[in-house]
């Protein structure tokens, strides 16, 4: 297959466009799913749901994978090995994260629009790895590739090991919310937010392109206000919510809530 340099140049660009677009809007309201919403309506239950919206973002770049040439060059296996690298995340949320979960059930437009979502980017950064994509022949040596490829795993891992914090507040059937405590929730309250934007900001390193940071632009318009929003809820939520955490980056961005007349709150 050729390189359709326009359909990649525009889908990137609706990402871009998109996810700044996305981040407006949560700055006036919270997106419909999880604790902002209840469980009424039309919804999906929370392991099928998630692995409905995720797995096309696996499939997808498989089958373009599988429909290309046996290649035995080294820039071939470059753009191999990163696609694999995009693949490798959603497998994860998947086929693992997905019967782990112990969410809340999920709206079913919330499930069309991701899996819409994960269809389209998982064709744009397979079709861009496999058709557009050029390496030189020394990019297995190359620094950048190598920083990029770090920042990816240590993000994956941050957001495993974030995840399984999260689960193990509940028993099976409950929905309760409690404190997250342990590691990176120990400095942010969206330590599996922190650590999926780490993951495609190395990703976008190593592939350095537009489609890439596109996508990582997305990310961090997408569920950055997400970790906001939760920072703000906990501390709405707990009195003795630990105040030396910041929101989503370490040491760095914070949300403060205080009480006002009528007892509602004031977040900056």
């Amino acid at each position: 297959m050729d390189c359709r340099d326009s359909v990649v140049s525009c889908l990137s660009w609706i990402l871009i466009t998109g996810g700044v677009a996305y981040l407006l809007h949560q700055t006036r309201n919270h997106t419909k799913y999880g604790r902002y919403v209840s469980a009424e309506g039309r919804c999906c239950p929370a392991k099928l749901g998630w692995f409905l919206q995720e797995v096309p973002a696996f499939l997808v770049p498989l089958l373009l994978l599988l429909a290309e040439d046996p290649g035995t060059n080294r820039t071939g296996t470059g753009r191999t090995l990163l696609l694999c690298t995009f693949m490798l995340h959603y497998f994860h949320r998947s086929f693992i994260y997905a019967f782990l979960t112990r969410g809340r059930p999920v709206p079913l437009p919330i499930v069309l629009y991701a899996a819409i979502f994960c269809s389209l980017n998982g064709f744009l950064q397979g079709h861009h790895l496999l058709h557009c994509a050029r390496f030189q022949h020394t990019w297995l040596t190359d620094a950048r590739m190598a920083a990029g490829f770090l920042l990816f795993l240590l993000g994956m891992a941050v957001n495993i090991h974030s995840d399984h914090i999260l689960r193990s507040l509940r028993k099976p059937g409950e929905t309760v919310y409690r404190i997250p405590r342990g590691g990176m929730f120990e400095f942010v309250s969206g330590a599996n937010f922190f650590g999926e934007m780490l993951e495609w900001f190395g990703y976008a390193v190593a592939v350095c392109s537009l489609p890439s940071f596109a996508f990582a632009l997305f990310t961090v318009c997408s569920i950055g206000p997400r970790a906001y929003q939760h920072h703000r809820d906990y501390q709405q939520r707990f009195k003795d919510y630990p105040r030396s955490r910041k929101a989503v980056i370490p040491f760095i961005l914070s949300h403060r809530c205080r009480s006002v007349h009528g007892g509602t709150h004031s977040c900056v």
